[in-house]
């Protein structure tokens, strides 16, 4: 019997490794992709396999087209598509606007934002009841700093986040009777790779909770919006931040 699909982008680690195992433990065949880092990718393949799951993974930078399409197409093979997880993302480094250069700028929105519209669109030409599709469930990962700001860290990585926050409430609505829930995380400070060494722990006594969040954490809210349990929550956005 063919499995249901869960994709996640940005899963060779942190929340998006966290995210990629728990799908596989609740039946899917997980489909991740990662932008450049084939061995750690491979890792959560053979970790995943080993506990008796079902998982594979693609080679796709979303900040490129022609990437989530190849990516799509590896997911076709696979089976039918039931979530997206729109994980991968990039900060762009830390500083002020005004020294950034205009690569920079396009990037961070390439992969965090034009990369998650052109993903949920490939998604939901494959759930929409409307299209013949079965439904499915389309998750993003925001971000505290879209409404924060991050001003003097990265603003146009929160900017970019704003527009994923957009995308939840409009998408959810756009297409909320064709079978298809949008909803969106919106992390804190994570124990990931993409905070600076010793940034979390120079923090820590100002988080209302005086500590980081864990990659599991995140995993288990995205599990919930993807579930049954959440058949009547679309449109929605869960912080997990520790009330930050």
């Amino acid at each position: 019997m063919t499995k249901s699909v869960f994709l996640v982008t940005g899963g060779s680690r942190g929340i998006g490794e966290a995210i990629a195992r728990s799908a596989a433990r609740e039946g899917y065949h997980v489909l991740i992709s990662y932008a450049g880092r084939a061995d750690a990718a491979q890792g959560v393949v053979d970790a995943i396999r080993a506990e008796g799951g079902e998982a594979s993974a693609v080679q796709a930078d979303t900040g490129k087209p022609e990437d989530i399409a190849r990516m799509f197409a590896q997911a076709d093979k696979l089976g039918p598509l039931a979530a997206l997880v729109y994980n991968g993302g990039i900060t762009g480094g830390v500083g002020p606007l005004a020294d950034q250069s205009d690569e920079n700028l396009a990037n961070v929105i390439a992969v965090n934002l034009t990369g998650a519209l052109i993903a949920s669109r490939e998604a939901i030409r494959r759930m929409s009841t409307r299209l013949g599709g079965q439904g499915g469930s389309i998750i993003l990962l925001s971000s505290r700093a879209s409404t924060l700001g991050a001003p003097n860290q990265h603003v146009w990585y929160a900017a970019s986040k704003g527009g994923i926050d957009s995308l939840t409430l409009g998408l959810a609505r756009e297409v909320g009777a064709e079978g298809i829930r949008v909803n969106c995380v919106s992390p804190g400070p994570i124990n990931t790779e993409i905070h600076a060494p010793g940034r979390l722990a120079s923090i820590a006594d100002t988080l209302p909770m005086k500590r980081a969040g864990e990659p599991q954490e995140v995993a288990d809210a995205v599990m919930y919006l993807a579930s049954d349990k959440a058949s009547y929550v679309s449109g929605a956005t869960i912080l997990v931040a520790g009330a930050r």
